[in-house]
């Protein structure tokens, strides 16, 4: 998806133009999760959400995935060249296919990355697999993603509790897409 130029490019539009975005991003992150936690992001790009959630939040083992390898190398850079972040696991994955053992995760994040799937649905008894009891699965992305077949494919597995997905606009801070939608399933 990204690779070569694009993802220099996405690099440096994630840094400087979206970070109030990814800031507020990271607040909410750094509410949600549990102290000591783990956390998956998955279509981190050039991990920028990561470094901005382990700057509020070094207590969360954190962990990122992009099916671009040039992504996943920027976002390797980027988190290697902070001292606040400990330790940041990043893979080259799928998410209908995560390498995570069942259960790893207290919260898995997507941040514009869902309108990019090609089968939302697919993904998600793998995000499910690999939540905790009670775990969460927060998204953030344009209100056009595809949220309805999130939830109908939640609902059809029985992989999420019965209560229906919270969902809010929240502010980006950025003047080209200045709301988007955060939407919250909760596993069983």
């Amino acid at each position: 998806m990204f690779s070569g130029r694009r993802s220099r490019f996405y690099d440096f539009a994630a840094r400087r133009l979206l970070r109030p975005f990814y800031r507020r991003l990271a607040d909410d992150v750094a509410a949600t999760a549990p102290q000591g936690g783990a956390v998956l992001d998955v279509g981190t790009g050039p991990g920028v959400l990561l470094v901005e959630v382990a700057k509020r939040r070094p207590d969360l083992a954190l962990a990122g995935i992009d099916l671009s390898a040039d992504m996943v190398a920027v976002a390797g850079r980027n988190l290697g060249t902070r001292a606040d972040v400990q330790v940041a696991d990043v893979r080259v994955a799928d998410v209908a296919d995560l390498p995570f053992p069942d259960g790893s995760f207290d919260l898995v994040v997507s941040s514009l990355s869902v309108h990019h799937w090609d089968d939302p649905g697919a993904a998600v008894p793998e995000l499910a697999r690999v939540l905790r009891p009670g775990g969460r699965f927060v998204v953030y992305d344009f209100r056009f993603a595809p949220f309805d077949e999130l939830a109908a494919a939640a609902r059809a597995g029985s992989l999420f509790t019965g209560q229906p997905p919270q969902r809010s606009l929240i502010r980006t801070g950025v003047l080209l897409h200045p709301r988007c939608v955060r939407y919250v399933m909760t596993a069983r």
